[in-house]
């Protein structure tokens, strides 16, 4: 036995002695210069983290991409400030949101001077009055709105500490979801290139400028990389489509032209309607709402209150989080043959017959076209007629107040509470009418929102008021159908 250790021992010393000089050989005919002391581990692909008092060993996972990352420039006038000002602040962050409102010249006026801390810090746009005598611009302020795009990207190149992942443009009407415009810029590599819009909702819209397009009212994000080339590109492509009228579709173009088209999402909203919303609103496509644009164009979303008044009272509903935000969630109060359709933190429609999902989530045509009055197809999507059937025609109840509540067993949910608007003005459909119900309450979970595809389901809960209405969201069972 101990012969075998003795003859072990002297095999590992002598193989040692030659792979030691196996190694001195190889760095010499390598023409490696010579080492004081031979480091072993280059010779394998196996690399060991090495240690000193000035580095860490551990090289961390890049972070998630958060609010921090990104950087907004929204793109204005002085003169449209004055009554737009109450969208913009309505969202905007002043402690955490980073970028600029860019004027085209300075601000006046007692209304909005001195200039608001709640408010974006303001810069004016460059002079850009020789450039577009040399390239003959045909639509200036459309050459300004692109233009703003690269000066927006250089002013967040000089922004001290900021790792800039995403430049997010917008206009000073355009309504923005911010968790939720960082939930979807997370879910993909900053440093590819993406371009995230959305089209119009009016196919003529779409017709005249562009299908493969972000129309930039309701906003458009840019990846890092993607911002960098176009910014670099900026006046030699404002050279190239100077002839073109529209900033949008410059933007389009330019973008093209390094080789990146649109990735559409449907949480985009431009509002190129007129009139009431409230349908398309009710019957949200199942995507993150992203943005709103164009209110001065349409009435008030709530009833009872004004357009500035209606966007601050949405923005209370995602005071607990966004990722529910208009999402829509369909039940049945079988006892009654009612339908409920729920458009979570907007409206709930209350239907006086068991209606298909299918049907519910087409939005009532309740609004009408942007320009003119052209046969169907109007739309993006399809629409369902406003009508005076009965059993067609909804109750319908808007979003009145919100807040966390402390259940028995110990855990939060959030309580949403819905008021009637107005009655309906019909008779019952069949024996189960809807008319006394004046309010409806949803308890729903404080987690946020499962982004898994499907919808959430909704069971209605006794033991509420004569007048109520109440209803508990939960996730679907696996084999669940909802019909």
């Amino acid at each position: 036995m101990k012969n075998h250790l003795r003859d072990v021992f002297r095999f590992g010393v002598i193989s040692g002695v030659i792979l030691y000089i196996f190694f001195i050989i190889f760095i010499k005919d390598s023409g490696c210069k010579a080492s004081t002391s031979l480091n072993l581990w280059t010779f394998f692909p196996l690399k060991l983290a090495q240690t000193s008092p000035n580095t860490s060993s551990i090289s961390l996972p890049p972070q998630k991409t958060n609010l921090s990352h990104l950087y907004f420039g929204l793109l204005g006038s002085e003169e449209a400030w004055h009554y737009r000002k109450a969208y913009i602040e309505s969202w905007w962050r002043p402690s955490a949101i980073k970028g600029y409102l860019y004027l085209d010249e300075q601000p006046k006026g007692h209304d909005i001077l001195p200039w608001s801390k709640n408010s974006p810090p303001y810069r004016v746009s460059e002079n850009l009055t020789n450039f577009l005598q040399e390239t003959g611009a045909t639509a200036p302020v459309m050459i300004r709105m692109v233009h703003g795009i690269m000066e927006a990207f250089r002013q967040a190149e000089t922004e001290k500490g900021l790792d800039l992942r995403w430049l997010v443009m917008g206009d000073d009407d355009s309504i923005f979801f911010v968790d939720n415009i960082v939930e979807l810029l997370a879910s993909v590599d900053h440093n590819k290139y993406y371009y995230f819009g959305g089209q119009s909702e009016y196919i003529l819209s779409n017709f005249w400028f562009s299908f493969n397009q972000g129309f930039g009212g309701a906003g458009f994000m840019l990846s890092y990389p993607l911002a960098k080339a176009l910014a670099n590109d900026m006046e030699n492509c404002l050279r190239r489509y100077a002839h073109v009228k529209s900033a949008d579709t410059i933007t389009m173009a330019c973008i093209a032209d390094i080789g990146v088209n649109v990735s559409p999402h449907k949480g985009f909203h431009q509002i190129d309607l007129r009139g009431d919303i409230s349908g398309l609103l009710s019957a949200h496509p199942k995507s993150p709402l992203i943005s709103l644009h164009h209110f001065d164009a349409i009435d008030p979303i709530f009833p009872s209150k004004d357009r500035f008044e209606s966007t601050r009272h949405l923005m209370k509903a995602t005071s607990f989080g966004q990722s529910r935000m208009l999402q829509q969630t369909i039940c049945y109060e079988r006892r009654n043959n009612w339908s409920v359709s729920i458009s979570w933190g907007y409206s709930v429609h209350i239907y006086e017959q068991i209606m298909s999902r299918r049907v519910l989530q087409t939005p009532i045509e309740t609004f009408t076209t942007w320009v003119g009055n052209p046969n169907p197809p109007r739309y993006m999507f399809n629409t369902r007629r406003s009508t005076n059937d009965s059993c067609e025609t909804p109750h319908v109840f808007y979003f009145d107040s919100i807040k966390k509540l402390k259940m028995e067993h110990g855990d939060y949910v959030i309580e949403t509470l819905y008021s009637r608007a107005s009655e309906r003005g019909l008779p019952a459909c069949g024996n189960h009418s809807a008319h006394y119900i004046s309010k409806f309450k949803l308890i729903s979970p404080t987690t946020h929102r499962i982004q898994n595809g499907r919808c959430e389901c909704c069971d209605i809960v006794e033991g509420a008021d004569e007048d109520t209405l109440m209803v508990k969201y939960r996730q679907c069972k696996t084999n669940e159908i909802i019909a």
